[in-house]
Formats: structure tokens, sequence, C-alpha cells
């Protein structure tokens, strides 16, 4: 299966801004991260894959056919589950999975069973009889990944799915997701660098409606060797540093001192310096204006 994107534009603004430009990637199964800033277009590309948008130019194709002309088949192949949660409130969670998987034209035994393995995934069985106006925010982000899953989908597209989530149930998600995308094509968009940094094929970093960094994840860390310090300074020290337009990852008040965390090309002149490891973090520190 492949999913292929080729020149993709979008625009709001009749073609002064766009928020996709010249798009181009081929998608293979497996967990692609989608990492960028709010406004990187991530949102927007979600939602013309889906069909929910049109795009202004280019083309979107499956295993080398227009979406377009694929029309009804290619919707059956997709689970997509927004960022924003709209749900109805006088729904139970079982009530909504039900009207869902009824939209998708599931027959009443297959979405029987399919309803009660999407819950119990994504720990909701106990909670179906409630409405969903009693859901936490993080319960409601759990129902609308269990909808997306109800049809089998061969394409999964999840818009911030771990947002609202304590970190045991993002474990269990994750973990889930890796599980599933050996025959699905995920695209998972987040800002929560971890949850795509240990299941990711690849990761792309966006920026401007544009891809400004692809890889495999130890590819991208590798990329960043050299990039990355620790530095224990002044307030003196700090206050340099912070005039000097660095990129800091993390800020540390110790007993001997401040640690700063630097993402630099070039290593910092003023304290103690130390070159340390990449993380993820790191990357999308360095390579997102």
């Amino acid at each position: 299966m492949e999913l292929k994107l080729e020149g993709i534009k979008k625009s709001y603004t009749k073609g002064r801004t766009y928020a996709i430009q010249d798009f181009s990637y081929c998608f293979t199964p497996g967990v692609y991260g989608l990492l960028g800033p709010n406004g990187a277009g991530k949102s927007t590309l979600m939602n013309m894959i889906t069909q929910n948008l049109s795009p202004d130019g280019g083309r979107i194709t499956l295993d080398g056919t227009d979406i377009g002309k694929l029309g009804a088949s290619y919707r059956n192949l997709l689970g997509y589950m927004p960022q924003q949660q709209g749900l109805y409130d006088d729904f139970t969670g079982e009530k909504f999975l039900w009207y869902i998987a009824a939209l998708k034209g599931l027959k009443r035994r297959e979405a029987q069973g399919v309803i009660k393995q999407s819950l119990e995934v994504v720990n909701l069985w106990q909670d179906r009889f409630k409405k969903l106006r009693s859901y936490s925010g993080g319960m409601k982000q759990r129902v609308l990944i269990a909808q997306a899953l109800l049809n089998d989908p061969k394409i999964l597209i999840m818009d911030e799915p771990t947002a609202g989530l304590d970190p045991k149930e993002r474990i269990r998600i994750r973990n889930f997701i890796s599980e599933i995308s050996r025959d699905k094509i995920v695209l998972l968009a987040t800002h929560v660098v971890p949850d795509v940094e240990y299941i990711s094929k690849e990761i792309l970093v966006m920026d401007g409606g544009c891809i400004v960094r692809h890889g495999a994840p130890k590819e991208l860390l590798a990329d960043m060797e050299g990039r990355v310090f620790e530095v224990l300074v002044t307030p003196e020290e700090q206050e340099f540093y912070e005039g000097s337009g660095c990129k800091f990852s993390n800020v540390i008040l110790t007993p001997d001192g401040v640690r700063l965390r630097i993402v630099s090309d070039f290593p910092p002149q003023a304290g103690k310096v130390q070159a340390v490891q990449a993380t993820l973090e790191d990357v999308y520190l360095h390579l997102v204006k």
C-alpha cells in the first residue's frame, strides 16, 4: 500500500498565504510522526488526506490512483481522529460508537464485536453507559480514538491523540498504535515528542506548510551530534546567553548555579560547557523557527 502526495498546495487566502505549499511525500505501512508548531499545516494536511478539504494544487494517490476517483472505497479505508472534540453530550459512550458504526456502514453483528474491542483498547468499557457530558477531557479523547478504529482502517489519521491523557494512558495508547501499524499507514500529529520518538518509522518536521526535515528518529538524532550542550553558569552569564538569541531546551536552578541546556551550531563560550546527547525535543527546537 502506497499513499503518495505530490506537490500539494492549500491556501485560505486565494494564493496569498499557503497553509500547505509544495508538499510531497510517499507513505507506506508504519507510523509517521508529524511534528510542528501551531500553524505549521499539520491539520490542513490531514484534512486533505481524509478528503475533508480539497487541495488547490497537486495530487494525492493511493497505489497510483487518484483518491478522488476512488470515492467511497477510499473513505472505507480511513480512520480519522480529529483534534476537536465534537461529541453529542446526551449520548453514552457506547451509543456514540453505535452511531459512528452505522455511519461507517458496519453491520450490526460486526459492529457489536468491534465496539466492545475498541472500548476495551481505550479502557472505557466500564464507562460505556455513562453520558458523554460526564466524561473528562481525557475520556473524550479516548472515545474519539475508539471511533477511529471501528472499521479496522488501513489508513489511520490521528490529530493530537494523547492530548489530555495521563502518562499511563498515553503509554497504553502509544503501544497499541505501534502494534497495529504493521499493515496500516498511521499518521500521528502531536506536540508530545515522546509519543512519536519511540514508535515512528519516520518523523516529518513541518514548519510554514513545508517539510523542513524528515527521517528515522536515529537519523535525526545523529544530525544533532555536537549541537547540544549543558552549561553551568552564573546569573550574569545566563543574562549573556539570553541576550545572544540561543535556544534553551532546559533551564535548571542548582546550588552551584544555573544549568542551561543549549541547542546551537557552535559551542557556548561562557561557563562550564559539556557536550551532551541530543533528544528529539532538541531536534525540534533546532529545526523549527
